[in-house]
């Protein structure tokens, strides 16, 4: 049995991927107000993107780690045309 592989990601452009964030942090009541930027990085084994919250309450931080993580395990950078 093969435990290497990686679940595959589906493949976005940043803004893509910066509305997703957005969309789901704005659904749970105690991120709506979380600000964030969403940039590219090279590639790891982690991803190729990260998201650098600028502005979180301290009572958010938690549920904003979990939706940008999830959010990470879904989606990589699409390469760029």
């Amino acid at each position: 049995m093969d435990f290497d592989r990686r679940p595959v990601k589906t493949p976005a452009t940043l803004e893509e991927i910066r509305r997703r964030v957005a969309y789901a942090l704005d659904r749970h009541p105690l991120c709506r107000n979380v600000e964030f930027d969403v940039v590219s990085m090279p590639r790891s084994h982690k991803g190729n993107w990260t998201v650098t919250l600028r502005q979180v309450a301290p009572r958010a931080l938690w549920e904003a780690s979990e939706i940008v993580a999830d959010i990470q395990d879904a989606y990589e950078l699409a390469a760029a045309a």
